[in-house]
């Protein structure tokens, strides 16, 4: 898989096919048994921990569901990382958290604990600590997972925009099809740990893969089966546990 710099791309499949994984690697948190993974211009898994470190300061990561913490307000989840990882004085900070709320449309939520917000605005919030450093490449984990379809809306146009204005490469996996073929420049289909399609969003609308159109379609009958492999059905009638 190749990611260039500005560019949306997605990674799609089904559960369990390796996408979380892929991210843990690109991120260094899992060592690849063979082949690599280079970003800007480094082996990943041959950096020693400060090097490591230091290159996890040029990514931003969106967690599933968000994963705020959950004892600490609005603004100063948002602060967290210029806090830990910069000396920037505190009326900075507070100018540059303000614009990273501004930005993701909460700049009036700056109190509130993340037990106060819905799920669309957790998500917002952790889309703006996510780019607190303005990363130069930011991965998403199921981004629009629980959304309702408004809030689904606001988060797709939100990493669709900040991606072009910060000019950072951005990496989706999901599996809502129809929410990120609107927003991303290129999707690579896994399946079993491999690359099965690749393309455009309008050249995997009108392929005739069957593993991509009944993925994209959300058709029942495929190469993925409904059941899950067992033995005939009149046997199993017939078995008893």
């Amino acid at each position: 898989m190749t990611f260039p710099k500005g560019k949306l791309i997605a990674i799609m499949g089904l559960s369990g096919c390796g996408k979380t994984t892929l991210l843990r690697h690109i991120g260094g948190a899992l060592k690849p048994d063979r082949g690599y993974v280079k970003f800007d211009g480094q082996n990943i898994h041959e950096l020693n921990q400060d090097g490591l470190y230091a290159m996890r300061r040029k990514m931003g990561m969106l967690f599933q569901f968000g994963a705020l913490f959950t004892d600490m307000s609005v603004y100063d989840n948002v602060a967290f990382q210029m806090r830990e990882h910069t000396d920037l004085p505190e009326d900075l900070i507070h100018n540059l958290v303000m614009m990273k709320l501004h930005a993701v449309g909460l700049r009036g939520a700056q109190y509130m604990m993340p037990s106060e917000l819905s799920g669309g605005m957790a998500r917002r919030v952790a889309l703006a600590r996510t780019m607190a450093l303005d990363p130069v490449l930011v991965m998403y984990d199921e981004p629009f997972a629980g959304l309702d379809p408004i809030s689904m809306t606001v988060i797709g146009d939100l990493i669709r925009s900040l991606n072009d204005t910060l000019g950072a490469t951005s990496i989706i996996v999901t599996h809502d099809i129809q929410e990120s073929l609107k927003i991303v420049d290129y999707v690579y289909f896994m399946a079993q740990g491999v690359i099965v399609a690749e393309g455009t969003p309008a050249e995997l609308r009108v392929s005739e893969k069957d593993f991509v159109r009944q993925f994209v379609h959300g058709e029942m009958d495929g190469p993925v089966p409904f059941h899950y492999p067992g033995v005939d059905y009149r046997q199993a009638l017939n078995l008893r546990v």
